[in-house]
């Protein structure tokens, strides 16, 4: 039995939506824990709450005595057997000369994480799941020089504020790379980011304390760094809107009413790339890149009604900037997450890459580039994700997990398509009266589990009108 109650272009908008509807609202009336909005500035409403500071203000400033590493720069990285994590350690192994590792923190691939350990030597290993600390030790007995292993997510917060380390690659996907990033900056670490749920959950409270500890925050994701590297030596108040691009995913050229019809399989078909099956659904509904909104803003400061999106197919201009006189800045590249990561571990330095291994990009050989408007009724996403960016605090991380738990069970044929849209916006709606401006790290990772469940709860409540599967 599968639902599939949301049928385009008759998508209904729900209270949640509807409460935002006006581009200019900038958080959402209604709940006892959300402040009065009531302060208009240049015709936008802005929440009585300080929002948090941005990592970068539209500019991208290198501080006065920055330490250029000239020799090998210690790093850790958590995730290290994933994909974030595999391809920091191939421009580490490209580099050795650059980068030393010094703690490697991964869940429950022993195989690959002992080979990682015989090949870059570091001091310190975590490993998630406490069960197979004994796997890792055989495997690694025959090492003169043993790492120190340390189980469960204490192990992996140690990695993260290993003493030497100077930048940690934050890999771990959801929310368990939470209290581990935390735990980097509270050391004084930068942290080349590729957790979004450090920013889009984790915001309201992280920001405020790099701030404090006088962290960077570096994005490793190619449209975040194509920002960051626009930004490079613009002056304060320069930035006048981001322009993320987007592949528009497997759908962008299916005719929206034809969307009730589409099942997992087509889905998961993207036109440019093969990537796991939660990103590319993702990229289906537009939802990583309503996400990517929210991040931006908390990245650089940028008000959402100056954050746009744009379907940009050959995905070649990662993202752009305009600044105040009307200039756009792009950045342009083959789709290589090497790029951004090697970025974020070596800023404000560039890094020397062999064509060999990056291939250089050839603009006539690639013909041209095109961009079009994306369809507010085939991407409902935008439009709940602007609606949660707005509202701030917790409802951001509630998003991100009610969709993250939407699309496992769309992937498990339990729900419809569409009803992805709709399991979100009924578990944003549901959060409205709990919002919670400016959590804290507990109040954060409560909700996040709070919407997985009542997202996973809509499955079989009335809110859903059964169809014959």
């Amino acid at each position: 039995m599968a639902l599939n109650v949301l049928a385009p272009p008759e998508i209904k908008a729900l209270s949640f939506l509807e409460s935002s509807r006006s581009r200019h609202l900038t958080k959402l009336q209604g709940g006892s824990s959300i402040k009065d909005c009531r302060t208009i500035v240049h015709k936008r409403i802005h929440c009585s709450s300080q929002p948090p500071p941005p990592a970068w203000p539209g500019q991208a400033v290198v501080p006065p005595g920055y330490k250029k590493w000239d020799g090998r720069k210690p790093i850790s990285i958590l995730g290290s057997t994933g994909s974030i994590g595999t391809q920091t350690l191939d421009i580490v192994a490209e580099h050795p000369e650059k980068f030393k590792v010094v703690g490697l923190a991964a869940g429950s691939n022993i195989t690959l994480l002992a080979d990682q350990v015989k090949t870059f030597k570091p001091q310190l290993v975590a490993v998630r799941n406490e069960s197979l600390i004994d796997e890792l030790k055989e495997a690694l007995a025959d090492l003169d020089e043993k790492p120190e292993i340390i189980p469960g997510e204490q192990g992996i917060i140690e990695v993260a504020r290993h003493p030497d380390a100077v930048t940690v690659v934050t890999g771990i996907v959801g929310c368990a790379g939470l209290k581990p990033t935390v735990a980097a900056i509270e050391a004084g670490k930068d942290i080349a980011l590729a957790n979004k749920e450090t920013l889009i959950a984790g915001g309201p409270f992280v920001l405020p304390l790099a701030h404090k500890h006088n962290v960077k925050i570096l994005p490793a994701d190619s449209e975040h760094s194509a920002i960051f590297q626009c930004i490079q030596g613009l002056p304060e108040g320069a930035l006048r809107r981001i322009i993320l691009t987007a592949s528009g995913g497997a759908f962008r050229d299916l005719p929206v009413e034809k969307l009730k019809d589409v099942k997992v399989a087509d889905a998961l078909k993207h036109p440019n790339w093969s990537m796991g099956k939660k990103i590319t659904v993702d990229s289906a509904t537009l939802f990583n890149k309503g996400l990517e909104v929210i991040e931006a803003h908390y990245l650089f400061g940028a008000e959402y009604d100056d954050i746009e999106i744009v379907i940009h197919p050959q995905s070649i201009i990662h993202s752009m900037v305009e600044t105040q006189d009307s200039s756009v800045l792009a950045q342009l590249g083959w789709p290589d997450m090497r790029l951004p990561i090697a970025y974020t571990i070596t800023w404000p330095e560039r890094l020397y890459c062999s064509e060999v291994t990056w291939p250089r990009l050839d603009l006539c050989k690639l013909g041209s580039l095109t961009f079009k408007t994306p369809d507010n009724v085939k991407y409902p996403s935008m439009d709940l994700a602007y609606a949660a960016g707005r509202a701030g605090g917790t409802m951001t991380g509630v998003l991100s997990a009610a969709n993250e738990k939407a699309v496992e069970m769309f992937i498990d044929e339990k729900i419809g398509y569409l009803d992805i849209f709709k399991v979100v916006e009924l578990t944003c709606d549901k959060h409205r009266n709990e919002l919670i401006t400016t959590p804290s790290l507990e109040e954060i990772v409560h909700y996040d589990l709070w919407a997985r469940d009542y997202a996973a709860s809509l499955q079989s409540s009335s809110s859903f009108s059964p169809v014959a599967a």
